[in-house]
Order: structure tokens, then C-alpha cells, then sequence
């Protein structure tokens, strides 16, 4: 066991910590646009009730799945990547968000 400058870590022993694969594999892509379907469910059950409210407006805004993109399913903006876009498996919480918008920080402002 070493101690001070050279002690070991998980990076000089396994490698890589955190391994996130450079891109989206088929069943990830399937995967993201059967959410999207289910959030367009969603924001149609909710239309179809007969609700009204500011949240329902906005959503109704956005683009349905099919409608979409695919740059747009599959990739987020971000002004530090090289070409300002990064794929959404590389946000946190990226199955938690809403990705219905290219720009995330843009649908929550």
C-alpha cells in the first residue's frame, strides 16, 4: 500500500470510471422515442380532459415525436461541445427531462 502522491485510484487501476458509450445504441434510440411517445400521450390525455392551465399551453407547443427530428431525438444543445450539440446520454438525468426541444435550458426558462 502506497500513501501520499502515489497512492493508487480506480483511474490507474481500472481505467476508465464512468463508461458512457460515444453513441446511442438501437434499443437506446427505441427506447427514448417510446418515451417521447408517452410524454405526447400524456400531454394529450390531459388536452383531451378539458384542463386548462399554462404548463398545458406550453406543452402543446412543442413538437410531437413524429415531428421531430432525429438530431433533435438524439442530441441536446450545448455551447461547450465541438459542433454545440452532444447526445442526450450524456445528460444527467437525461430519462427524467423532458427532450421534446433541442435546447433544454431554453424549454425551462
Amino acid at each position: 500500500m502506497m500513501f501520499g502522491a502515489f497512492r493508487s485510484s480506480h483511474i490507474a487501476h481500472g481505467g476508465l470510471l464512468w463508461k458512457t458509450p460515444w453513441k446511442l445504441s438501437t434499443t437506446r434510440k427505441a427506447n427514448v422515442r417510446a418515451r417521447l411517445k408517452k410524454v405526447d400521450a400524456v400531454i394529450e390525455a390531459v388536452r383531451t380532459s378539458g384542463v386548462q392551465c399554462a404548463a398545458l399551453t406550453k406543452a402543446l407547443e412543442l413538437p410531437k415525436e413524429y415531428e421531430m427530428l432525429p438530431k433533435d431525438k438524439y442530441t441536446v444543445f450545448s455551447p461547450h461541445t465541438r459542433g454545440y450539440r452532444k447526445g442526450i446520454h450524456k445528460v444527467p438525468k437525461w430519462t427524467r427531462v423532458s427532450l421534446h426541444c433541442s435546447t433544454l435550458w431554453f424549454c425551462f426558462t
